[in-house]
């Protein structure tokens, strides 16, 4: 007995060293050269910056499942490597804003971004808020023990920018540093939808200047899942989005004119609300096609736990192109893309010589998650898989370069939401890390009062909002995302690597441990 129980331990640490050289033996497959490979190649001018429901895109969701198909990945079960995503695409350029008797045209007065919903918002009453700002040092709306405008049920106008004192210090920071109110311009729209409002139009100083800089974005389509609630439009059903507008200065002026107020109040020294009488309409009815995309899935059958899914996913997804201009987005996500590719080659090779997972492995490549998550929208509605079996979601969106707050400390990754639904999975992204690359895990998005919203704009939102735990990895914004500067030269490739490494080794983790992720949180 004594000598059992001596051996029992050794025995228990060789099998844990076993698997952990295992692990590192594939981990190393991931490489710098490999991931540069991939993404020189959907990251070309050739693939059309890889917009969802044209060409481009449909070309790398080809060559992402023959990518698959080589490293010896099988077809699906229902066959293929593709989950089609049918979709309606709304052509923008219609619209139109009434106020009293003054009316206003898209484009020549007011505009508006992707997400915006067809139907017509009513209201009576004109609200000028001011900046649309509601904090401590500085408000605009009316709470109890605040004096401020009522928004609830009216619309809304707001300006651009913060309150500043005579020596051009904000009067939230108390410097020259504007807030997130100014750069993160979601912030007062959230605010004014969290005060009630129907609907807000942000006046633009520089409203040519505006629409020329964002022409892409504003002509680009619109894309939504075509479902039943989507295909069938009401065209005198409210919107159940609050309609937001961005409108020149010159038709701010006109409509509080309109209203019986003076448009000077825009430019006066000290902000003066009011709340005015009029009935404006804004109608957002815009012309629609039907068109298809798909999701590319891998499957990688597990042994013993195979009916529990362990997905993978990044979006393949970008801006498209603007006539001669094309985005490439080489780090937003074709760098997560070329990822999951090689974390799946990893994977494949290491069940090719008796060391695949015990639980299964989804890899995933979602389709419209710029326009709105809408690939990993349809999956987590309409599963491949069940999602009662599916473990966890590891996202990779932008990996593969490094943003100003990190200029000194290269080796980061930002992990988001690790700890929401799940006490285990960050301590075991955490493990891994310092037993490899020991990279600095940066949690400051986690923050449940950070303006940018991380945790809910990326694909792994929609497994979370399932009670699927998830761990979002990403490397931060730059100066150039979303733009067509976001080229494979600037691309940090053997960071890229050590990031797509820790991902596998949490992802190795969770297909092989006894027991699956535990779910004891509740955010």
């Amino acid at each position: 007995m004594k000598k059992i129980l001596f051996l029992f331990p050794a025995l228990l640490f060789f099998s844990f060293s076993a698997i952990d050289d295992q692990k590192d033996k594939y981990a190393v497959l991931i490489t710098s050269a490999d991931l540069k490979t991939n993404l020189s190649v959907i990251a070309s001018d050739a693939y059309e910056g890889r917009e969802t429901g044209e060409r481009g895109l449909d070309s790398t969701a080809a060559y992402i499942a023959r990518q698959f198909k080589s490293y010896g990945i099988p077809e699906l079960p229902s066959g293929g490597y593709f989950q089609k995503v049918p979709l309606i695409k709304y052509i923008p350029g219609n619209g139109s804003v009434s106020c009293g008797n003054k009316n206003f045209s898209f484009g020549k007065d007011f505009y508006y971004t992707s997400g915006i919903e067809d139907g017509k918002t009513k209201t009576t009453e004109l609200v000028f808020a001011g900046y649309g700002i509601q904090d401590s040092a500085y408000w605009d709306y009316a709470t109890p023990g605040k004096t401020g405008v009522d928004a609830k049920g009216k619309t809304v106008m707001i300006l651009t920018g913060e309150p500043v004192d005579k020596n051009g210090n904000s009067l939230i920071t108390g410097t020259q540093n504007m807030s997130t109110w100014t750069s993160y311009r979601r912030r007062k729209i959230n605010q004014a939808k969290k005060m009630g409002a129907s609907a807000v139009l942000m006046v633009l100083p520089d409203y040519a200047g505006k629409y020329a800089e964002n022409a892409h974005y504003i002509d680009s389509p619109t894309l939504k899942l075509d479902e039943p609630t989507d295909a069938v439009r009401d065209t005198n059903a409210a919107p159940s989005e609050m309609h937001v507008l961005y409108i020149s200065e010159s038709m701010a002026e006109q409509m509080l004119t309109e209203a019986g107020s003076s448009g000077k109040i825009l430019k006066a020294k000290k902000i003066k609300h009011c709340d005015l009488k009029t009935n404006i309409v804004i109608d957002i009815q815009r012309h629609s096609v039907k068109l298809n995309s798909e999701n590319v899935l891998g499957f990688l059958e597990g042994s013993d736990l195979k009916n529990e899914i362990v997905v993978i996913s990044a979006h393949m997804d970008h801006l498209g192109k603007d006539s001669t201009v094309v985005f490439n987005g080489a780090d937003d996500d074709g760098s997560g893309t070329v990822a999951v590719l090689q974390l799946a080659k990893a994977f494949a090779k290491a069940k090719s010589e008796g060391h695949g997972p015990r639980r299964s492995i989804l890899f995933i490549t979602m389709t419209g998650e710029e326009k709105g998550l809408l690939g990993s929208k349809w999956y987590t509605g309409h599963p491949v898989f069940p999602l009662e079996n599916t473990v966890c979601d590891l996202n990779i969106d932008m990996i593969g370069r490094i943003d100003t707050m990190h200029t000194n400390a290269k080796k980061y990754v930002y992990v988001i939401g690790s700890d929401m639904l799940s006490s285990e999975l960050k301590k075991l992204i955490e493990s891994n890390n310092n037993s490899h690359d020991q990279l600095t895990l940066d949690y400051r998005y986690d923050d449940p009062d950070d303006p940018n919203s991380y945790y809910t704009r990326s694909d792994h939102y929609n497994f979370a909002k399932n009670k699927i735990p998830v761990a979002f990895f990403f490397n931060g914004t730059h100066a150039d995302y979303h733009k067509e500067t976001d080229e494979i030269s600037k691309i940090d490739f053997d960071l890229l690597a050590m990031r797509a490494r820790l991902v596998f080794c949490t992802a190795w983790d969770i297909a092989d441990r006894d027991q699956r992720l535990v779910v004891d949180k509740g955010k």
